[in-house]
């Protein structure tokens, strides 16, 4: 019997675990840290042995196959002694594909991926069929391959679940945007981080397809230098040369060799320039799954906004609070401050990740008429934002920002929580930050 270590006791690892119990693996999960009760459980229900609170080697290195969690980096001690004895370290989703021969709709990109997975979810569900979403968002593929059976699975990939994959094959492969992210995993080197999301098309023949924005600058520069056999797609907000998807006055038009159909871009439920991108790149992975067009119309004016991303959270006194915690990086806020349509107060901070603000000194200029700074260090944003506009605040908890941005804006206003930070100075996630915020607005009320 093959032995599969499974290091991190998460949604995937435990997924992976599970999976590897189901197909006759002896498996042992190791997490350095405490486990969840809800994931303790799962493991014990399975009869699958495990640790917590720390890795004992001796029980780990003689592994046939190691699952990773995308969180362990590839630098970490234990992984580079497996890589040493020519240990095969992969990837949950790498695991799971091996079980299932459905069709994969696999999304990455620095901004937008979870709200255009979600979409395409929404949109593929609504069609009727049989659709399954995991990654970075819905329960672990491993442990939806172990006991449910899905036709399509729609899978939000991060740089580091890309890392360790090797013979996984995306149907349909997309591309949001690249902008600097977690560089401090890849050798603080943009060429290895977009190394890492191209990953998505490797395997990739001639019957699959690739979407991509056009007008990404690091994106087109990368498709340059590689090849791929794969039908691209490209979408852009106006028509460019091999524009799948582009805007024409005012109606958003899809080609893909299934179908050439249009919707009024007024008609999508979700604002701002880069919903439009998501709800471009949602319709033709529809489009190319043979959805009906009407159906996937329909599906992209019903759709409800992702939770922390530009969620509306209340209007008080006449101004509108959205909560955009998601947005823990200066790209994500620049698509936040861009669908601004009134005058806005920028709650912003938190735990930089060597930010380069003057991304978004345009917009905060001709959108912005307050700054609120929020975090246990704000010395970064108020020198940089100081003097650039009429006020701007010093806070250092939720309740403190949102009583400034209160008092800063008027009726016909709004109040921007999008941080351009992580959020692990002050709180315990961007969720609990988003969740903060939304309660702190209802006690305005």
């Amino acid at each position: 019997m093959k032995k599969l270590i499974v290091l991190g006791g998460g949604e995937s690892g435990v997924g992976a675990a599970i999976l590897g119990k189901v197909k006759g693996f002896d498996v042992f999960l190791s997490d350095a840290g405490a486990l969840k009760e809800s994931y303790r459980s799962q493991l014990v229900s399975h009869a699958i042995d495990f640790e917590e609170g720390g890795h004992t080697p001796a029980r780990l290195l003689d592994a046939d196959l190691v699952v990773k969690s995308p969180g362990i980096p590839s630098t970490a001690p234990l992984v580079r002694q497996f890589m040493e004895k020519n240990v095969p370290v992969i990837s949950e989703i790498e695991f799971a594909g091996r079980y299932t021969d459905a069709k994969m709709v696999c999304i990455t990109g620095s901004n937008g991926k979870t709200t255009t997975t979600l979409l395409t979810y929404h949109i593929l569900r609504q069609a009727g069929l049989n659709v399954g979403l995991a990654g970075n968002v819905g329960k672990s593929l491993a442990l939806q391959v172990a006991f449910e059976h899905h036709d399509v699975y729609v899978i939000e990939l991060s740089s580091f679940q890309l890392d360790n994959m090797y013979d996984f094959k995306a149907d349909i492969a997309v591309i949001m945007n690249i902008t600097p992210d977690h560089l401090d995993r890849y050798d603080h080197k943009m060429e290895n981080y977009v190394a890492a999301k191209f990953r998505i098309l490797q395997n990739q023949t001639k019957d699959d397809f690739f979407i991509y924005w056009q007008g990404d600058p690091i994106v087109r520069r990368q498709i340059e230098q590689i090849q791929t056999e794969a039908v691209r797609m490209p979408f852009n907000e106006t028509e460019l040369p091999d524009s799948a998807a582009y805007v024409d006055d005012g109606i958003v038009r899809f080609r893909t060799p299934q179908e050439v159909w249009e919707i009024p871009r007024d008609n999508l439920a979700l604002p701002g320039l880069h919903n439009l991108y998501n709800s471009m790149a949602a319709g033709l992975s529809a489009t190319l799954l043979n959805v009906r067009k009407e159906c996937i119309r329909r599906s992209l004016e019903d759709f409800e906004a992702v939770e922390h991303r530009l969620e509306y959270a209340g209007t008080v006194d006449g101004v509108r609070y959205i909560n955009d915690s998601k947005a823990t990086n200066v790209n994500s806020t620049w698509y936040a401050l861009e669908s601004m349509t009134t005058p806005t107060v920028l709650i912003l901070g938190g735990k930089d990740k060597g930010n380069d603000y003057s991304e978004i000194q345009d917009l905060v200029s001709s959108k912005v008429k307050a700054i609120v700074c929020m975090g246990a260090d704000n010395s970064k944003p108020l020198g940089f934002f100081g003097g650039k506009v009429a006020e701007i605040r010093d806070t250092h908890s939720m309740a403190e920002a949102v009583a400034a941005a209160r008092e800063l804006a008027s009726p016909g206003e709004t109040v921007l929580l999008s941080p351009c930070c992580a959020s692990f100075d002050l709180f315990k996630s961007y969720e609990d930050r988003g969740r903060q915020f939304k309660d702190a607005v209802k006690a305005l009320g």
